[in-house]
């Protein structure tokens, strides 16, 4: 079913504690790219005890954010099976942050981002191997999918930007049963924030041409072919789960 536009706000301070703890993101990322499993599954490839991923569990189920769900074909069937809940989640923006939701939102973007750069790093190990190996990088390295670049927007049209690509990812999921063959998990990041530089105009300045140069707005200076961006956690906190 797609997301509701805006999503749901994660308001709670407990909440945003329950989902901000390391050993916890962890857990989530496993469950959306592995699927179900139950906590020794989780134990054994975390390196905890199943005593810590039961208890991480139980309260990642408390905000709703696992859930019980049946074992998969060939699963024990006698083990308590887990699932990530997917949902477009959002954290309060800074302008509405208390002191200790401040604290929280910074500790949870310092793993997130910890983690992501682990990822990348991964992966551009695991390519140099297999190039040094002669074994290639393979057709998936053309779907290494980079952009960078700048737009000029108002505050309001950068918001329509980022539901627009909200949508735009809530449009490619579908459940596992109509995943064709061949399909692989890609990993989105979107950051978009301002220019701290640049200055905020009082009043619109009028365009006065100079010899030899474009009119604004002719090009996107900087900017790669479109569509290729990376993208999944804005910079006010916003984040969404498109697994």
């Amino acid at each position: 079913m797609p997301e509701k536009p805006g999503g749901t706000e994660i308001t709670e301070a407990a909440a945003l504690k329950a989902l901000a703890q390391p050993r916890r993101q962890q857990i989530l990322q496993h469950l959306n790219l592995r699927g179900p499993a139950t906590s020794a599954i989780l134990a054994r490839a975390l390196g905890l005890n199943t005593g810590a991923t039961s208890y991480h569990l139980r309260e990642l189920a408390r905000y709703g954010f696992v859930a019980d769900t049946e074992p998969p074909e060939g699963g024990a069937r006698r083990a308590r099976w887990w699932r990530a809940v997917p949902g477009d989640r959002r954290f309060p923006p800074p302008s509405r942050r208390t002191p200790e939701t401040r604290l929280v939102m910074d500790e949870l973007n310092r793993h997130a981002y910890a983690a992501d750069l682990v990822l990348f790093e991964r992966l551009q190990r695991e390519s140099g191997v297999a190039a040094a190996d002669g074994r290639g990088a393979g057709e998936w390295a053309d779907g290494h999918a980079y952009s960078r670049g700048s737009l000029r927007l108002t505050l309001p049209e950068l918001h329509a930007f980022f539901e627009e690509y909200i949508a735009l990812m809530n449009r490619y999921k579908r459940p596992e049963a109509e995943t064709p063959p061949g399909a692989r998990t890609v990993h989105t990041r979107l950051l978009a924030f301002p220019d701290p530089d640049t200055p905020i105009p009082c009043a619109p300045t009028p365009y006065t041409p100079t010899p030899g140069a474009s009119a604004p707005g002719a090009s996107a200076p900087g900017a790669s072919a479109p569509g290729l961006g990376e993208a999944s956690t804005d910079d006010n906190g916003r984040e969404t789960d498109a697994s």
